[in-house]
């Protein structure tokens, strides 16, 4: 049976649901589960219905993205190096997983747009709907992931629920889950990396001392101006250290500026060729 969230929510007319195709199919791999085609359309069809979606657009991940590859060999790295340390009983259930993620793919195709291209992140096609939901006709967009690189994209009209956490982040609450502001958390986000992707932050440099510098100077970006910042504490002596790693982080992880360049012109073409020219 499909998971249900319909009593869990008030309904928010008007709203697009976008998913995160692979994140939301491993809550099954998760469960160990390998028939799960349309359980997962049944799942998509219960979120819709409980936040009174009209549209439903699939985003999915097609490898790596080649945009932060360039910037950075070493980007997600660490999980290729995960996956080639598997036994081949571990093997075999993922490729068996994969399977059953490309027949559902394949299904939700027959329904909905599914937004998938070869060297780019789900999380890149989202950002660029977000910032151009005027453009696509989206008015209030709830996005469905676990994975909080998508709060870089709350805004008035756009949220995220985690099917892990079965919670929502929105404008609203977000300081129930942060401790900075929604403009601050990509600052934060550059100073400290992402160990799941293999981004590294400034030596040193945690959620409460980047916190406490972006209070001090402003932005990551006015934090790298700043430098040489006086002190003389190491993670200080870090930050000088590794000032261009701020930089670099800004374009390996700021969504909303450089997803059209993650993407690229044609597939943008294709995107808009399935959402506005459909018809």
């Amino acid at each position: 049976m499909a998971f249900s969230f319909l009593k869990k929510f008030e309904k928010d007319a008007g709203s697009t649901l976008v998913i995160d195709a692979l994140n939301l199919a491993f809550r099954w791999k998760h469960n160990g589960k390998t028939d799960f085609v349309q359980e997962y359309i049944g799942t998509v069809q219960s979120l819709a219905a409980s936040y009174n979606c009209e549209k439903i657009i699939i985003t999915a991940d097609q490898g790596s993205s080649s945009y932060r590859k360039n910037l950075d060999p070493g980007y997600k790295q660490n999980r290729k190096d995960k996956y080639a340390e598997q036994t081949e009983e571990e093997a075999a259930a993922f490729k068996a997983f994969f399977q059953e993620y490309e027949k559902t793919l394949a299904a939700l195709e027959n329904m909905y747009p599914v937004l998938r291209y070869d060297g780019v992140e789900a999380d890149d096609i989202a950002a660029h709907l977000v910032k151009f939901k005027g453009h696509y006709g989206l008015d209030k967009v709830w996005l469905v992931s676990s994975d909080r690189d998508w709060d870089l994209l709350i805004s008035d009209t756009v949220s995220r629920f985690s099917y892990v956490t079965r919670k929502e982040v929105t404008k609203a609450n977000w300081r129930d889950h942060y401790d900075v502001s929604i403009e601050e958390y990509i600052s934060l986000k550059c100073l400290t990396g992402d160990k799941g992707d293999n981004v590294p932050g400034i030596p040193g440099v945690g959620p409460k001392r980047a916190q406490g510098l972006i209070e001090q100077f402003g932005s990551a970006m006015d934090i790298y101006d700043a430098t040489p910042l006086a002190g003389s504490y190491k993670y200080i002596h870090n930050v000088n250290l590794h000032a261009e790693q701020i930089l670099k982080n800004y374009e390996l992880m700021d969504l909303l500026t450089y997803c059209d360049e993650a993407i690229g012109v044609d597939n943008i073409n294709d995107i808009e060729g399935k959402l506005i020219h459909e018809d």
